[in-house]
């Protein structure tokens, strides 16, 4: 039986259906946030932009130090930020400065602010979705997303996959890894609180449970703006200071986007002026992980596509084989 290109896609287009169509495809439920689930409230308010939390960073993380360079402007930002560089593979938590456009040197504008750029440690992360190999996971107490150099095949799957733009990736290595921010894990497993948040002198970063976290982001959101109020000091539970509470705008950014994060943040100015995505309430991974696992499901489609492959390549060597043939009693004939 001889198949044309057109019938074999036709052929594998109905198997494929069939081992995917056999059962509706459903986004499974979104992942829960681990009760004990561990994170950090950023306060740019409180921010100073001292850039004390970028230097302990580094230091925890072994990373060299970046120089301070020209202002800059975001792409697809109005207005400007400062400094040469962003997230990298060479830096894991930046501070930028915003001011708004017209007033682009003046911090004191009210509507200047403080961003701290870091990963959001995702509930439902799409980066671990993409990941072919597992070299991203989610502690099911702490909820950090950890990544394994050695695990990682170099895809940068999870970089397409991230809605924050967080992962980056070591270009100028030779053997390149990932880089993002791990929530200190180690400094965490020895009773420590993550480098940043210890070396803020204003409490600006500040880490505790994510369940109280989203408490106090919400109690700063009702704060009447010239009040005196009391801010803890990098840990929830610890030190705290007294400070006039500034006008927040009303969105605890990071409760709900993309399925709810473990970076919380809360600022005097729109998060869209300060580049931080408008992210939907849902994780995308919900539905990608699902047609991946239903696909791949008893290597069911996988399987029928080399079949077809292996029926393709053995129909085009007979075909071949029967031409040969073919000439080769041709030839006989005419020798006769």
């Amino acid at each position: 039986m001889n198949i044309d290109r057109r019938q074999f896609f036709k052929v594998m287009a109905a198997g494929s259906a069939v081992a995917v169509g056999a059962s509706p495809v459903q986004a499974r439920q979104c992942k829960a946030l681990p009760p004990d689930a561990i994170g950090i409230l950023y306060d740019a308010n409180l921010c100073i932009g001292c850039k004390a939390c970028e230097h302990a960073c580094k230091d925890a993380n072994d990373m060299p130090v970046s120089s301070n360079g020209p202002i800059d402007q975001a792409h697809g930002v109005v207005g400007a930020w400062d400094g040469d560089d962003d997230l990298s593979g060479r830096t894991m938590n930046k501070i930028k400065a915003y001011v708004a456009e017209g007033s682009r040197t003046d911090l004191d504008d009210p509507e200047a602010s403080f961003i701290k750029r870091a990963c959001m440690h995702c509930i439902d992360p799409d980066c671990i979705s993409a990941c072919p190999v597992s070299a991203l996971t989610k502690d099911p107490f702490t909820g950090i997303v950890s990544y394994n150099p050695d695990a990682c095949i170099g895809c940068r799957y999870c970089q397409l996959a991230c809605p924050f733009n967080i992962p980056k990736f070591q270009y100028d290595k030779a053997f390149p890894q990932i880089v993002k921010c791990q929530l200190c894990a180690p400094r965490i497993a020895e009773g420590e609180i993550p480098a940043c948040c210890d070396a803020c002198p204003t409490g600006a970063s500040l880490f505790g449970r994510v369940e109280d976290l989203r408490e106090e982001g919400h109690r700063r959101l009702a704060m009447q703006p010239g009040e005196r109020e009391e801010f803890p000091l990098n840990q929830l539970g610890g030190a705290t200071r007294e400070a006039e509470a500034q006008s927040y705008y009303p969105h605890l950014y990071g409760e709900k986007e993309s399925g709810g994060t473990q970076y919380l943040m809360v600022a005097g100015v729109p998060f869209d002026k300060l580049g931080m995505p408008p992210v939907g309430e849902e994780s995308r991974a919900r539905l990608s992980e699902t047609l991946q696992h239903t696909l791949y499901k008893g290597m069911v489609a996988p399987g029928l596509l080399l079949s077809g492959l292996v029926y393709a390549a053995y129909q085009h060597t007979r075909d071949e084989r029967d031409a040969d043939h073919a000439d080769h009693l041709e030839r006989e004939q005419d020798d006769d």
